[in-house]
């Protein structure tokens, strides 16, 4: 996805207001960038609070600056300057953040980013994107610089099942429908249970939903998700984040609060690490059940 947004962003680079700011990552994909920013490219170094803070006052004289590093060194170095120059003042600062959960592998739990749009949606202003697919990318990059505020675009590995057809990027989609288990998936996840689920037999098929944007609101879910919710009885949420702040937890509330409470629900998100071990992304997602197989043993159950 980080060569998706490079290709995108190259486009964004001719609004005179554009500016790429990163913690010195990002070789081999941000080259184009670099060409196209020029002197509006700027490599910060190894000093992430720095980076955000500069972001913010660049943000003050009337830039849109993107901010680009490894996820968990994006939110969680810099958290303090994300809330107090960036969300406290509304600020249009882009956070790109890499490697959206195990995305890191075997490199261990400091470049694994499992708990981050759950600590920060915890500020105020701040809207998070979590594509799912390749081709959400430019869509949600538009997106995010239209809305205009504090955005983290959670980017992790492209997915998409072979000669698979998808509807148009929306925050809410419904990518696949039957009569199993309405199952909501965030992230590149769904690509792999997507895949899996496609040659299921209409009765135990799962209605699956992808969640591309947050904060989560009552009023935002969409009548055909209830209805598939009321249908089965059933509904599965799927994430790689932990369970605390997770959406999970948001649509459960969400749910209540709409007086539309799942008679059964099913959550599957990251437990760390139940092994001690690290390994690759795979490793760690079928450690936690968020494995396709994993999934569709859950929803045949039912």
């Amino acid at each position: 996805m980080r060569s998706v947004l490079a290709t995108a962003l190259v486009g964004l680079s001719k609004d005179k207001d554009f500016a790429f700011l990163t913690g010195d990552l990002g070789f081999m994909a941000l080259e184009p960038v670099r060409a196209a920013a020029g002197e509006r490219f700027i490599n910060a170094g190894v000093a992430e609070q720095n980076m955000i803070s500069v972001a913010a006052g660049m943000a003050r004289l009337g830039f849109r600056p993107w901010v680009y590093s490894i996820a968990p060194f994006l939110y969680a170095r810099a958290f303090e300057q994300v809330r107090n120059d960036v969300c406290f003042h509304k600020l249009p600062v882009f956070l790109v953040g890499n490697g959206g959960g195990y995305a890191y592998g075997v490199m261990g739990a400091t470049h694994h980013a499992l708990q981050d749009y759950g600590a920060l949606l915890g500020l105020p202003n701040l809207r998070v994107y979590v594509p799912a697919f390749a081709a959400d990318v430019p869509v949600a990059a538009e997106r995010i610089v239209r809305a205009g505020g504090p955005a983290y675009f959670r980017l992790g590995r492209d997915e998409t099942p072979k000669n698979a057809v998808l509807p148009a990027y929306a925050p809410w989609r419904r990518l696949l429908a039957g009569r199993g288990p309405a199952l909501v998936i965030v992230g590149p996840l769904a690509g792999g249970i997507l895949a899996a689920a496609m040659d299921r037999p209409d009765q135990i098929r799962p209605a699956l939903w992808v969640l591309s944007e947050l904060p989560l609101l009552p009023d935002e879910i969409p009548p055909a998700l209830l209805d598939d919710i009321q249908r089965s009885g059933h509904l599965v949420v799927v994430e790689e984040h932990v369970i605390e702040g997770g959406v999970g937890q948001a649509l459960a509330h969400a749910l209540l609060l709409c007086g539309a409470a799942p008679k059964r629900f099913s959550h599957r998100y990251a437990l760390g690490y139940p092994s001690g071990f690290y390994g690759s992304q795979n490793y760690h997602r079928k450690e936690c059940g968020l494995d396709p197989q994993s999934i569709i043993a859950l929803i045949e159950k039912t």
